[in-house]
């Protein structure tokens, strides 16, 4: 089998690939149709950030805790609740669009809730890879969810908005793509329930009482390499990665297009982002240097999107930066992963999705203000330009602290620590 593609050869993986892109396409087409039935009720930018914020919020408030639990409980189990925890939400919001029933607020209040289930669905999924697959293949497994993630992206937001544009256009047209997403985690839940748990490695259970979510954050503080990722990707998730926003502005204030262009929009930015995805599967030894570089190059690049001319440079130019932005996030994701140890990987994971995901709900209403007051293009130009600053800042401090040449030492150390643990894990299995 093709290195790009090794991991695959786990059958556990497989199947749980399987379910994993059906609800992948599903959760594209209801972020594409949610931003539309916004602009729907609203035609307000700001709304539009507020609706993107409020989802994101609970990862900010509440992933800590997630990252606990995701390392105190069979992440398999964590997975059916938080796949049940997503799809009433989306089945609610559904059926108000479809009944014409919706309201700004409603779309607010289930943004909230969605966002719940994801804050404690995206740490142990994002810890339980290493469960199906080992270390040895943990790079590769990480890639190709990412390739899944984009694969659905190429496809979900060109069919929401074909279904949306055959239904009319209207709000009630976006309830029959929620409801479709609402569907699609029967998939994951039947994945879940073939796995073969016999061939499955699970990570010791973290001790219970006070102090675990501080034992996290003492943890990471005592690393400075993954200090220096987590910074960057703060500065990336909160100004520069909120495509779902900027791409409707962008589509329907300056370029004019409606629902079908819009959505043509998210699956054109998701051809670079697969390339990223994939490149970094063929990636055996993730490098926290690429992060960097990474971040830097698509905070360029996002500055140049948002000076496009037209429509057709603008959709030129998101290949490219589809593709820095994932090489960056997937080269963070696992280096974050594999050089943390095992006890603690739900905990970290839970801090990395928290300051990538929970700076969301900062940035989005901030650049949709911006985009409601200096025009559209701004929420990229000044997206492009926080994130610059951002990575500067911390690549400067990392500097200034004399830390920026330990991570390799912390790393190792992590490393080794990390292969004894599993080295003892896989012993015990074998007895």
């Amino acid at each position: 089998m093709s290195p790009t593609f090794r991991a695959l050869s786990n059958r556990n993986y497989r199947i749980y690939a399987t379910g994993a892109v059906v609800s992948n396409v599903g959760t594209w087409m209801q972020r594409v149709a949610q931003d539309w039935l916004v602009l729907q009720l609203t035609s307000s930018g700001t709304a539009l950030g507020i609706t993107t914020g409020l989802q994101f919020l609970p990862a900010l408030l509440l992933s800590p805790i997630a990252g606990v639990v995701a390392d105190r409980y069979p992440k398999r189990t964590v997975l059916r609740v938080t796949q049940v925890a997503m799809a009433v939400p989306a089945a609610v919001l559904g059926v108000l669009a479809v009944t014409g029933a919706a309201q700004a607020w409603h779309v607010y209040v289930i943004a909230f809730l969605f966002g719940v289930g994801t804050a404690f669905d995206a740490p142990a999924r994002q810890s339980f890879v290493v469960e199906m697959v080992g270390r040895d293949d943990l790079a590769n497994a990480v890639g190709l969810n990412s390739a899944s993630f984009n694969s659905a992206r190429l496809v979900g937001p060109a069919l929401a908005g074909l279904l949306i544009a055959a239904g009319g256009g209207g709000a009630r047209a976006t309830g029959w793509v929620i409801l479709l997403n609402a569907v699609s985690y029967l998939a994951v839940i039947a994945s879940l329930q073939r796995l073969d748990t016999s061939r499955l490695h699970p990570s010791p259970v973290a001790r219970r009482g006070p102090g675990a979510v501080r034992d996290g954050a003492r943890y990471v503080r005592s690393r400075p390499d993954l200090m220096l990722i987590l910074t960057i990707v703060f500065f990336v998730g909160t100004f520069g990665m909120n495509f779902q926003m900027t791409s409707a502005l962008m589509a329907t204030e300056v370029f004019h297009k409606g629902a079908g262009e819009y959505g043509i929009l998210g699956s054109v930015m998701a051809i670079g982002s697969l390339g990223g995805a994939l490149l970094a599967a063929r990636r055996e030894a993730p490098r926290a240097r690429l992060v960097v570089i990474g971040a830097l190059v698509f905070s360029v690049l996002e500055v140049t999107a948002g000076l496009m001319p037209t429509y057709l440079t603008y959709a030129v130019v998101l290949p490219f930066l589809g593709l820095t932005a994932l090489t960056m996030v997937t080269t963070a994701n696992a280096t974050i992963q594999m050089t943390s140890s095992p006890e603690m990987r739900g905990r970290v994971s839970a801090l990395y999705l928290m300051v990538f995901m929970g700076g969301t709900p900062i940035g989005s209403p901030i650049l949709g203000w911006v985009g409601e007051t200096f025009g559209a293009r701004w929420t990229l130009v000044g997206g492009g330009i926080m994130t610059a600053f951002g990575v500067l800042l911390a690549l400067g401090l990392a500097v200034r602290a004399g830390s920026i040449e330990r991570p390799t030492m912390a790393m190792t150390r992590d490393a080794l620590h990390l292969r004894r643990s599993e080295a003892v894990e896989d012993a015990d299995l074998a007895s």
